[in-house]
């Protein structure tokens, strides 16, 4: 497991200790994530086969939320199938290359969440904004291209990541103190400067989320300004209501990332254990509950599962 402080070595496998000071309690902490996990994927499963089997649910919002159901079981599924085996089994073993791959998938498809938040932000805009045009401006084309480069943009930019530990000697020891390869637990334990990849991450992710909230809050101004200039309260409760679901999900995603980012920042207040949970949660509350957002508040989702609940309940019967 460990290696001598004078020995530069990249490891054949890494070991991921779970929350250290809690590895008591792995198997209760399990039961929630577990219960979230399962959450998750069921729900976005059911919208993206609802979306794909209603023709009238074939537009540019519901393309949309299908992609983000998409990245709702994507994300978590790379981090928390690893973890439960590590709480349920000892399973804490993962090669090199395994925890490189799962470090810019959870990081690069995080990214891709964040930018699909902000294409549904402009999606608001142009249905609350320029309804008259909103089928001609936003074509199944147009999308495609820009959720292509939202998937491009967050792939290229975090891949280097990978690239940048894999250069670097690692000379302490292989143990990682986390559930997942989070990009600074693995680089803190490689022997040379982590200067360079600390910086681009960090300014990689910085920038990201800067650009896609100003998009987000740029949006939302305008689709204020042009509500309350509706003269109609019945049309600004409309308008309003198309959005609601959208910035729910919004404070959803980016409010657990800023408090991760914030622990980091006074790491030496707060136990490591805290800061693992937080960053945890950060990747499975978000996925488990949008499906119930859109659920609740999207009239023809929220018909197409109560239809679906009664047909079943009939052929029981």
């Amino acid at each position: 497991m460990l290696a001598p402080n004078n020995t530069q070595y990249q490891p054949p496998f890494f070991i991921l200790m779970g929350i250290p000071g809690l590895e008591a309690a792995h198997i209760w902490i399990s039961i929630p994530f577990c219960t979230l996990y399962v959450t998750a994927v069921i729900g976005n499963a059911i919208i993206l086969i609802i979306i794909k089997t209603d023709a009238s649910l074939h537009q540019p919002m519901y393309f949309l939320l299908s992609m983000l159901s998409g990245m709702d079981i994507a994300i978590p599924t790379c981090v928390i199938p690893k973890m439960l085996g590590i709480f349920w089994f000892g399973n804490q073993e993962i090669h090199f290359s395994a925890c490189l791959i799962q470090m810019v998938c959870t990081h690069a498809l995080t990214a891709v969440e964040s930018g699909v938040l902000m294409l549904m932000a402009l999606d608001r805009y142009t249905a609350v904004c320029n309804p008259l045009r909103y089928t001609s401006v936003l074509t199944t084309q147009l999308l495609a291209k820009m959720g292509l480069a939202v998937f491009l943009r967050g792939g290229l930019l975090f891949a280097p990541l990978a690239f940048l530990l894999q250069r670097l000697p690692f000379c302490r020891n292989n143990i990682i103190a986390h559930t997942y390869c989070e990009h600074m637990s693995v680089a803190k334990l490689a022997c040379a400067s982590i200067t360079l990849s600390t910086v681009y991450g960090m300014s990689v992710a910085l920038s990201l989320v800067t650009l896609d909230l100003l998009c987000i809050a740029l949006s939302y101004a305008l689709i204020l300004r042009t509500v309350v200039r509706l003269s109609s309260k019945e049309a600004r409760a409309k308008a309003f209501s198309t959005c609601t679901a959208h910035v729910c999900v919004i404070a959803m995603f980016y409010a657990p990332g800023i408090s991760t980012a914030f622990l980091q920042r006074v790491s030496h207040n707060v136990s490591p254990s805290v800061h693992i949970v937080v960053a945890n949660l950060y990747l499975i509350i978000p996925p488990a509950v949008n499906p119930v957002v859109y659920g609740v508040s999207t009239r023809q989702i929220r018909e197409k599962v109560r239809s679906i609940f009664l047909q079943r309940k009939a052929i029981s019967m």
